[in-house]
């Protein structure tokens, strides 16, 4: 016979060979024969020492563990007293029921997201035990899961969770916000043969994910080949001249000309338009010479103008003098006053007129 106690927080199990015979509580018990006693935490994980399967046929220890069966195809979130503690992956696993309140949430790794309402804390966790993946959708985007390459599932703004079992599920995201793309030094000959660069740029915005993601392989590609298609086509068609000219009506033509293509593509083009054109050097100097050429002669006419408008007042001053005396002296005070700004000393000795006096120190010695 030998004496064996069990604590508050322990639990006894009393076996006789393999079977177990009885389920010990907390207190002091005496024990006969060939038997032995294995002691457990009640706090704890019950570790069976054999198949646990065989223990539960004790109908007084299995009323007294928490059960929970996870097969491989499931996972078992463990909670105590309502915290989240850990995973249990495949197998059977016992918890003593006297002490802890332990509940389980089953999730089976079949279905395509986790459904289950979990806290942030739990499904941050099962990310980083590489059990789920997390996939972010902003509001401004929304989401495309496929499995196997067929439409599941279009998600709008939130986080979602994934099984990472299922590696034929994937999950794109589209921004749904007003892009632009460039087309930046595009080398085009015109009607005539000159050669032009051209920087080239478009707004646009996907208004239909499923047709641009499944529908189309990689979009934007395809985009910047039909805009660069219809921008050849219109310069193609117009002389060097006329495409300086008509510069501002190529996005019409464009836009037009890609509206079908687009909507196969699930875009909606907003705005296009030709944003440089860079001339080649050759060409470049003679449009330069060309407007210097245009700026002299707008100059010499404008001097030609003005030197006739002024002969033509000249003029009518003289008519006006010849026919009127008193604007004659008006204008002869005013030639002396111009002179008396401008000479320092004159000497009039009464001889003769005074416009003949001044006439004859102005003018030139012979």
């Amino acid at each position: 016979m030998f004496r064996v106690k069990v604590k508050t927080y322990e639990k006894g199990l009393l076996f006789k060979g393999q079977d177990l015979i009885k389920v010990l509580n907390s207190g002091t018990y005496w024990i006969k024969g060939n038997k032995r006693v294995k002691i457990y935490s009640a706090l704890e994980r019950f570790e069976a020492p054999i198949d646990i399967s065989l223990l539960l046929k004790n109908q007084e220890l299995y009323e007294q563990l928490y059960i929970v069966e996870v097969s491989d195809e499931q996972i078992a979130l463990l909670f105590k007293n309502n915290v989240f503690q850990s995973v249990l992956t495949e197998g059977t696993y016992a918890y003593w029921k006297d002490h802890s309140l332990y509940t389980f949430k089953i999730l089976d790794m079949n279905k395509l997201k986790v459904e289950e309402e979990l806290s942030k804390k739990v499904l941050e966790y099962l990310c980083y035990q590489n059990i789920v993946k997390k996939a972010e959708v902003r509001n401004f985007e929304m989401a495309l899961v496929t499995k196997d390459g067929e439409l599941v599932e279009v998600l709008k703004a939130g986080s979602y969770y994934f099984f990472k079992q299922l590696a034929n599920v994937q999950i794109e995201v589209v921004d749904l916000r007003q892009q632009n793309m460039e087309l930046s030094g595009q080398e085009i000959l015109t009607k005539d043969k000159a050669n032009l660069r051209i920087n080239f740029e478009c707004t646009f915005k996907v208004n239909d994910p499923v047709v641009a993601l499944l529908k189309n392989i990689d979009f934007r590609k395809q985009l910047y080949t039909i805009l660069q298609m219809a921008l050849r086509a219109y310069v193609g068609q117009l002389s060097f001249d006329e495409i300086l000219a008509l510069k501002s009506e190529a996005g019409n033509f464009v836009k037009s000309e890609c509206k079908r293509q687009c909507i196969e593509l699930g875009i909606d083009l907003i705005s296009c338009g030709i944003k440089d054109i860079i001339l080649p050097g050759d060409i470049k100097d003679i449009m330069n010479q060309v407007l210097v050429a245009e700026k002299k002669a707008a100059a010499s006419m404008i001097m030609r103008r003005e030197e006739t408008a002024s002969t033509r007042s000249m003029l009518n001053t003289a008519k006006l003098m010849e026919t009127n005396k008193m604007l004659y002296k008006l204008k002869e005070m005013e030639f002396v006053e111009k002179v008396a700004d401008k000479v320092g000393e004159i000497t009039v000795d009464g001889k003769g007129s005074l416009f003949g006096q001044l006439k004859g120190m102005l003018s030139t010695p012979p």
